[in-house]
């Protein structure tokens, strides 16, 4: 009874990540749901980015959010918690590639959420609905073709909608390469593409329902065996 109330009073009350951590440093580990809920979305598209496969995007989550749970105390809040869950994810999906190079920064030639519907609007009808699914879709194509240099840093500054700072310090680059790459990938993709999806591109690579659910049953299963 006093998990579920904290849970929804830690819901209620929009506790800030470091709130939710220092109680789940003190025990409570119900509260390490709050925060998977909120990043399965972020980190599935980084994961995905990297990998391009489902399953294995959902095996890096979980391996990302045990060895999290692990080290949570030697998160000393330099970066936002995000930042270093995503961090974490990267790597755990770059360990997965074969013959991959130490880190994704191969040095370049060259220098190197949701808002409120507006009170106008209306619902979209099936024929709208239909376009925007087939325009996400196509987004999610033209990511996936990209080099993977090129694509996680579109998939965490186009579809996640970080900032270059946070994306340059999810994947350990620096922000004139992340410019440098987000405009590099932004040409290999079909001329107009992200402006035709325009804000619907965040509803590509979805993570959502039973999937979501899934990856924090499990993760929870891995942690109290460990205990």
């Amino acid at each position: 009874m006093e998990t579920m109330e904290s849970l929804e009073r830690a819901r209620s009350e929009s506790w800030t990540d470091r709130e939710v951590i220092d109680r789940v440093l003190a025990g409570d580990l119900a509260l390490y749901e709050i925060l998977m809920r909120r990043y399965n979305q972020r980190l599935y598209r980084v994961a995905r980015s990297i990998l391009r496969d489902d399953a294995e995007a959902e095996d890096v989550m979980q391996d990302a959010y045990v060895r999290a749970y692990q080290h949570l105390d030697q998160f000393a809040g330099h970066s936002s918690f995000s930042t270093w869950l995503t961090r974490i994810a990267v790597h755990e999906a770059l360990r997965r590639l074969p013959g991959r190079r130490r880190t994704m920064q191969m040095e370049e030639i060259e220098v190197d959420g949701e808002g409120s519907m507006d009170a106008a609007e209306t619902s979209p009808d099936p024929e709208q609905r239909a376009s925007v699914s087939e325009l996400a879709r196509l987004l999610e194509d033209a990511v996936l073709a990209l080099p993977s240099q090129y694509r996680s840093v579109v998939m965490l500054r186009d579809i996640e909608e970080m900032s270059t700072a946070e994306t340059a310090a999810a994947l350990d680059l620096t922000e004139e390469n992340v410019k440098i790459r987000l405009h590099r990938g932004h040409g290999m993709m079909r001329t107009g593409l992200c402006e035709r999806v325009g804000s619907q591109g965040k509803n590509a690579f979805p993570f959502m329902g039973e999937r979501c659910d899934r990856v924090v049953m499990a993760v929870f299963a891995r942690l109290k065996s460990s205990l």
